[in-house]
């Protein structure tokens, strides 16, 4: 076995940052140069995402996944599920237009108190994946989807989740995208 180098450096430790290696001292019983060793590791393994605006995103993601309310979901899943609830001429089957339909009305409470804008819905709706937003000016909005499967699932699921808030959408369809414009 060959020996090791050891680098030694002195590190001055604000308060937070004091706070942050007492916790993970107790919690993982290592020793506090062991915790710093990994976590510079960590963070040279990570640095794209530990320096971006991804941040936020991240830690949204973790808090969404970390509740067990969502999961990560393989994109060709939904095309997948979406493809076996529509018959041969594409129609959806009526049970899982109902089921979609108590999702989207349970949501709309949750919505309720959370949107004030169709713009803040629409970010939420494109940070979770399922439409991308091309662009918007004056309360209109191109959003853009994979599938039509999933512009019609996507489109419906908006009519029902905005019942309850204090603006209304008018919907103009295109083959793979829509035009949605706020309505007070």
């Amino acid at each position: 076995m060959g020996s090791m180098v050891t680098n030694r450096i002195t590190v001055s430790l604000d308060a937070d940052a004091q706070t942050a290696l007492d916790s993970l001292t107790d919690r993982t019983g290592k020793p506090q140069s062991e915790l710093v060793r990994e976590a510079l590791v960590f963070y040279a393994a990570n640095f794209e995402a530990a320096t971006t605006d991804a941040g936020p995103n991240l830690e949204t993601y973790h808090r969404m996944l970390a509740s067990g309310e969502h999961v990560l979901l393989d994109v060709d899943f939904l095309h997948c599920f979406l493809d076996y609830v529509e018959d041969e001429n594409g129609t959806p089957d009526p049970e899982f237009v109902e089921a979609a339909n108590r999702v989207a009305a349970f949501h709309a409470r949750e919505y309720e108190d959370r949107f004030e804008s169709l713009g803040e819905l629409l970010d939420w709706l494109s940070f979770c994946g399922f439409l991308t937003v091309r662009s918007s000016d004056d309360d209109a909005y191109h959003v853009v989807f994979p599938t039509e499967s999933v512009k019609w699932f996507m489109t419906q699921f908006i009519r029902r989740s905005i019942e309850p808030l204090a603006f209304d959408i008018e919907i103009e369809e295109g083959v793979s995208k829509v035009l949605l414009r706020e309505v007070r």
